[in-house]
């Protein structure tokens, strides 16, 4: 343990460590090595981060969008200057593919620009005048935001969704996932060449400890988690006393409905390039992991998907060629892999994975899997895997197969294949889903906004409404004389 680097947390500009001195794991999935260990922080060392946002923060409002921005847009240009080194923090500590890690430092440099270049966009109004009035509006910043992002895209979430909230005049604490935090350090660090002291503070730690302490805290009054829809109402009954601005954005089983119009090559490579399988591993809320397909082209679906995953190459995530590395801890392995017997008890047939993968003895690796031979009943149809398991279940009726698609209380993506366009049309608006693809593999261009319905959110990402939703309006009527 002594020659396993200890990292400190960044708050008010400084590098601490946790008030009471206790100390998480950071464990290498492919290996199971100890690589580092970070803070365990509590509530004084969330105190201590929120004191030190608060206290920039009338500064950090008044330096004006445009100073802001052009700072973000170096803290832009530091990270993807850094991109290589940043990517492979995460290849070790998460065990991201090394092409999805790199993805996911581009996408990060990618929002913080585009957020810097929305920034002026959280603007006022002025009302239909009256007689001898002048009545107007303006956007404020909140003052000190926590953001809490959870352990699978661990630098796309730090650098990312830090933007709007710093765009829009706000400080802010963020707090990674404790299993993967390593790379939210390298941000902190980037950004303390960059960023004001106590612009930006980051804590490590559990969300029980310290996540609960900040959605809890008197002076955040802004609150954005993004995780499990446990998590997410723990966050929202923590944050009901303090009558708080929360936004979450949660899980997802998603559907995807495939007619019998297709190209069955074509959309079988769509279903699985929409599990984010050689992204993430299939740690992805956006995961099309249940497949609603026509039985008349059921049996070639499934070929075609057996054969799509069989090419998908599992290894040593650092290496180049790798697309599917390890699930990201130990538990979350070992709850994948319960996922997979409760499957077989209830009578599902694995017709491809099902378990670890040959050659692997060790690290956190599952099989990317198809599961057949299911009912709408099943767990694994019911439930959020989290992982590189899809569900492959038949239609006939489409107001049957939408009446099931829609049967769960999560609803954050769908995904409709067809050539018929009022087939989309008319199948894309009955989903209950905050995001509906049409012939899509899950990305998103910049600027959608992106949230889920019932259960699997509130609040809108990735756009101008996110921005937006930093802010607090404020009306101003001047009677004139």
């Amino acid at each position: 343990m002594n020659d396993v680097p200890h990292r400190l947390m960044f708050v008010g500009g400084a590098w601490v460590d946790a008030a009471a001195g206790g100390r998480i794991e950071a464990v290498d999935p492919t290996s199971e090595e100890l690589i580092a260990t970070v803070p365990a922080s509590g509530a004084a060392d969330a105190e201590a981060a929120v004191d030190a946002a608060r206290a920039v923060a009338p500064g950090w409002r008044d330096l004006g969008w445009a100073r802001r921005s052009a700072l973000l847009r170096e803290l832009a240009r530091r990270i993807d200057a850094d991109a290589e080194w940043l990517a492979r923090v995460d290849v070790r500590d998460a065990g991201l593919p090394l092409s999805g890690a790199r993805g996911d430092v581009t996408g990060a440099v990618a929002t913080i620009g585009y957020y810097a270049g929305l920034a002026p966009e959280a603007r006022g109004s002025t009302a239909p005048p009256a007689p001898d009035t002048l009545s107007y509006t303006v956007r404020e910043p909140y003052g000190v935001v926590a953001r809490i992002v959870p352990f699978n895209h661990p630098f796309k979430f730090a650098a990312g969704k830090i933007a709007a909230p710093l765009a829009t005049g706000n400080t802010v604490v963020l707090k990674p996932g404790e299993q993967s935090s390593l790379s939210a350090l390298e941000l902190a660090r980037i950004a303390a060449d960059v960023l004001p002291p106590g612009v930006l503070n980051v804590i490590t730690g559990t969300g029980t400890a310290a996540g609960a302490a900040l959605v809890a805290h008197p002076d955040v009054h802004r609150i954005a988690f993004t995780g499990s829809v446990p998590s997410g109402r723990a966050v929202l009954r923590g944050a009901a006393e303090g009558i708080k601005h929360v936004t979450v954005e949660l899980g997802g089983k998603n559907p995807i409905i495939v007619f019998p119009d297709v190209d069955v090559d074509r959309a079988a490579a769509a279903a699985i390039a929409g599990m984010n399988i050689a992204r993430c591993t299939g740690q992805s809320c956006g995961s099309t992991s249940r497949l609603y397909v026509h039985a008349d082209i059921a049996g070639r679906f499934q070929d075609a998907l057996v054969e799509g995953l069989a090419r998908l190459r599992i290894g040593d995530p650092m290496e180049e060629d790798t697309q599917v590395g390890p699930l990201a801890f130990r538990a979350h392995h070992d709850r994948v892999m319960g996922y997979l017997d409760t499957a077989r008890r209830e009578g599902a047939t694995v017709a491809y994975g099902g378990g670890r993968p040959a050659g692997r003895p060790r690290g956190f690796f599952v099989e990317p899997t198809l599961l057949t031979d299911l009912d709408d009943t099943m767990t694994v149809v019911r439930e959020e895997i989290f992982g590189p398991v899809m569900s492959l279940l038949t239609w006939r009726d489409v107001d049957d197969v939408i009446r099931r698609a829609n049967d769960t209380p999560l609803g954050l993506t769908a995904n409709v294949w067809t050539r018929d366009v009022s087939a989309a049309h008319r199948t894309a608006a009955a989903l209950e889903a905050g995001y509906v693809y049409v012939n899509g593999t899950g990305r998103r261009p910049t600027g959608t906004p992106f949230g889920g319905w019932k259960s699997s959110g509130l609040g809108k990402e990735n756009s101008l409404e996110e921005l937006v939703s930093y802010t607090r309006e404020k009306t101003v009527t001047v009677t004139l004389w």
